[in-house]
């Protein structure tokens, strides 16, 4: 059960970054409130072609072919043209940024939502179109003009108008960096909430590191090739259990793995063999690309490729890079505070049977910092917000946990200040001793 479980929110998370199920649904609800309000209109069609409702339509067949017809032409053509221009705006967007952006838009509600409106609404009025009768049309000689539908899909057409006006607002608004370094902020923070207990929760605590079998265990290779975006720990606990095995990842979640290399290392009992290898390959889930949903480095690596690409000479956009440094130093110094060692799963009996690698803080800040300061020569701006940085990382992790890393970023920060910018070296020399303070515990205002 636990596998199907797994599964189960696999596919979930899977459907929940796809663009068309939204839409797909959208379609299904149209087709069908366009077959059941015309089954509607006939029970409540009166005597001589008269209508219950007074506010439902009241033109004959060919007005009421006439206006469904527009309703769908319309729609389905400003639907193309809306997101073809759309996809165009975002591609230029996506090629100045990222292009790990348009995976934000695809997975955006408001644009699912949209599309769901304007395609249902065209379908809906299709569907109603082929109910409406005249007189020469049938055998009985009797015409048909389901006006509540037709009244209806009138509504529809007039909240996919409002609708196509806010989604381009919306789109406006999105296709502005900070709106995207927003997005994939609060994508991160999502994640880091699912995924990494904060401080002050019960099973947040580091504990010691996990004490595995003696000797160097089986490796286990991939069957194929992708990125680990998914671990079923359910699974796994369950396959080690019956096999008396322990189990240890040796990849993350939002590795790259090549087929034939290491996945996991495995202690056996004299029991275990196909089936076991069989439940660890199903349950470390690869994919073609990267998926934010458990993979905590993913969105930091968005934020930081938003700040390369400001930094290249094509580009040349210091104060984006300054601003998507704010977002890095605020993604890390949340993680700074939250425990991020190995994820170790028992079973009933709390033997240990699973251990999943964790991403170290140190590679975090190295994912962080690594590519902005190779592109950050010559920008005095730049330089003094990675400074800013290190200082508020300092402020926020652990005495003693990353200090001398730190210190070394903030060495080559200064060196590159004084190599490849004018700024003064007292300047540089006021980092050094506003880090020293944030490392003991004091917040020195500036002057």
């Amino acid at each position: 059960m636990t596998g199907r479980r797994g599964l189960a929110a696999a596919v979930w998370a899977r459907l929940g970054s796809s663009l068309w199920p939204l839409p797909v649904l959208g379609i299904v609800v149209a087709i069908a409130l366009g077959v059941a309000l015309p089954a509607l209109d006939a029970l409540l069609e009166e005597p001589g072609g008269d209508h219950p409702l007074t506010f439902a339509f009241g033109g004959g067949p060919s007005a009421a072919r006439d206006l469904l017809a527009a309703i769908a032409g319309s729609l389905i053509s400003v639907t193309g043209l809306t997101f073809s221009f759309t996809v165009v705006a975002l591609q230029l967007s996506s090629s100045q940024h990222s292009p790990r952006l348009l995976q934000t838009f695809v997975t955006d509600r408001v644009v699912q939502a949209t599309l769901a409106q304007l395609v249902g609404t065209f379908v809906y009025a299709l569907t109603v179109l082929r109910t409406v009768r005249t007189e020469d049309a049938t055998s009985r000689g009797a015409a048909f003009v389901p006006r509540l539908s037709v009244t209806v899909g009138f509504a529809l057409t007039l909240v996919s108008v409002v609708a196509l006006v806010l989604f381009l607002g919306h789109l406006a608004r999105s296709l502005r960096v900070e709106t995207m370094l927003r997005d994939v902020h609060d994508e991160a923070t999502a994640t880091y909430g699912r995924e990494v207990p904060s401080a002050d929760r019960e099973d947040a605590g580091a504990g010691a590191p996990p004490v595995l079998p003696a000797g160097p265990g089986r490796l286990v290779g991939a069957r194929s090739s992708g990125f680990v975006v998914d671990v079923d720990p359910g699974r796994l606990v369950a396959a080690a259990q019956e096999c008396d095995a322990v189990v240890r990842l040796t990849v993350r979640i939002g590795d790259s793995v090549v087929a034939g290399t290491p996945v996991a290392q495995v202690w056996a009992g004299a029991g275990a063999g196909a089936d076991l290898e069989d439940a660890l390959l199903h349950a470390v889930r690869l994919g073609f690309e990267r998926s934010p949903a458990r993979d905590i480095a993913y969105s930091l690596r968005k934020v930081v490729d938003i700040a390369v690409r400001a930094l290249s000479p094509g580009t040349n956009d210091p104060t984006t890079a300054v601003h998507a440094m704010s977002h890095v130093s605020a993604l890390l110094g949340d993680l700074a505070g939250r425990p991020l060692g190995p994820l170790t799963f028992r079973d009933d009996d709390d033997r240990l049977r699973l251990v999943v690698p964790p991403w170290e803080l140190t590679d975090l800040v190295q994912v962080g910092l690594e590519e902005p300061l190779q592109f950050a020569s010559g920008q005095p701006a730049v330089l003094r917000r990675i400074a800013r940085l290190l200082r508020e990382l300092a402020w926020r992790t652990p005495r003693g946990t990353l200090d001398s890393g730190l210190r070394a970023h903030l060495d080559r920060v200064v060196d590159l200040a004084r190599e490849t910018t004018s700024v003064d070296p007292d300047e540089t020399e006021r980092w050094r001793r506003e880090f020293d303070d944030a490392l003991a515990g004091r917040w020195t205002p500036h002057a």
